[in-house]
């Protein structure tokens, strides 16, 4: 099994301790950033999708100009761009890369989120148009031959498509825990996404999504991708003590009513924040070090659990992961530049000095 690591890349230096809304993006230090994580060893860089956040394929595209290695996975809502214009722009950066380009599907989970971009479709149907939405995407980068399609969301006659990926396709990841995440992802998806949920929860996760694939009757199964938020400081208590600081400043700048982008008011509508919202009511520490106040405190928007403890403990709790089989480790702080930093310097060496300790992922995460 091949262990990869992946961080999102920020486009200026507004953080969750110190958010900016409304920054303009800051371009010196978004090229610092990606070429950060790319010297760090990370694998790739995640440039997420918000109705109000800047264009993830530009974001990607700058991201390939300045970096070696590390690979950009284009965060995706198909009700943004029609499959027919993604299958074209995702080949397109796909071959300025050297055939480094993911995508990763958000089929959407708030409602009042869809309809800012004039999406009004209900969660299963949104899940249903993900699947045709990957269905084309495919097909238009299997060749350069005209197709039809003739599906409920979308229907077009006669597409051919001369942009075509390097390595013949482009891995294709999907996201969620709910019942049509794990069916859409089990049965197409390259990699399937969870947040960060205890070892037991997330094992049973993972089996759904496994059980979804061989019910489609495939071959493989997709790989597993879990993200934390790691709060890491020389030792435990240090980290523990850092954690606290860090959970007071999210609780201050959440009582202001102003987290950077914002879904809809009340309780969470995605079953993923649902999730671990209910996992945060059972107590702040599951496992080795997973925590969930930083959860609570910010109800649950987004990736937010972490891990904390000295760069050992964080390595510990990974490894722990990896042996369910999870095999794409999302890891980025609360700090962002400077966290990105410290796990290439502590966190990714420990574990990876682990790995080849047992002889597993051939270095393929060099």
């Amino acid at each position: 099994m091949t262990v990869e690591f992946i961080s999102l890349s920020f486009a200026n230096d507004s953080t969750d301790l110190d958010p900016k809304p409304g920054a303009p993006i800051d371009p010196a230090y978004f090229k610092r950033y990606a070429q950060t994580l790319d010297d760090a060893g990370f694998n790739y860089t995640l440039l997420p999708y918000h109705s109000s956040s800047f264009d993830p394929f530009t974001l990607a595209a700058t991201v390939i100009a300045h970096t070696k290695s590390i690979r950009p996975i284009v965060a995706l809502r198909p009700n943004t761009v029609y499959p027919t214009v993604a299958a074209k722009a995702l080949a397109t950066l796909d071959q300025l890369s050297g055939g480094r380009v993911v995508v990763h599907f958000i089929a959407g989970g708030d409602a009042a989120e869809q309809a800012r971009e004039g999406d009004f479709l209900t969660k299963e149907e949104r899940y249903e148009r993900t699947e045709e939405y990957i269905r084309i995407l495919r097909r238009a980068w299997q060749s350069s031959e005209p197709f039809d399609f003739d599906g409920k969301y979308y229907q077009f006659k006669g597409f051919s498509n001369a942009v075509l990926p390097l390595n013949g396709t482009i891995p294709i990841s999907v996201g969620g825990s709910s019942d049509e995440a794990y069916r859409v992802g089990g049965s197409l998806a390259d990699i399937f996404g969870l947040w960060g949920e205890p070892l037991k929860e997330t094992k049973e996760q993972i089996d759904r999504v496994y059980a979804e694939a061989a019910k489609a009757g495939r071959k493989d199964r997709p790989r597993i991708w879990v993200t934390f938020r790691p709060i890491i400081a020389e030792t435990d208590d240090l980290a523990w003590a850092k954690a606290h600081r860090v959970l007071e400043k999210l609780k201050a700048n959440y009582a202001k009513g102003s987290p950077t982008r914002p879904l809809s008011n009340g309780a969470p509508q995605n079953v993923g924040s649902q999730r671990l919202l209910e996992i945060a009511a059972r107590g702040e520490v599951q496992d080795r070090a997973l925590w969930y106040p930083t959860v609570t405190a910010t109800n649950a928007r987004g990736a937010s659990t972490a891990l904390v403890g000295s760069p050992q403990t964080i390595a510990d709790s990974i490894l722990d992961y990896v042996d369910l089989g999870a095999d794409l480790i999302s890891i980025r702080g609360y700090d962002n530049l400077n966290d990105a930093i410290d796990y290439g310097r502590y966190v990714l060496p420990l574990v990876r000095a682990e790995l080849d300790r047992r002889g597993v992922g051939e270095r393929a995460y060099a």
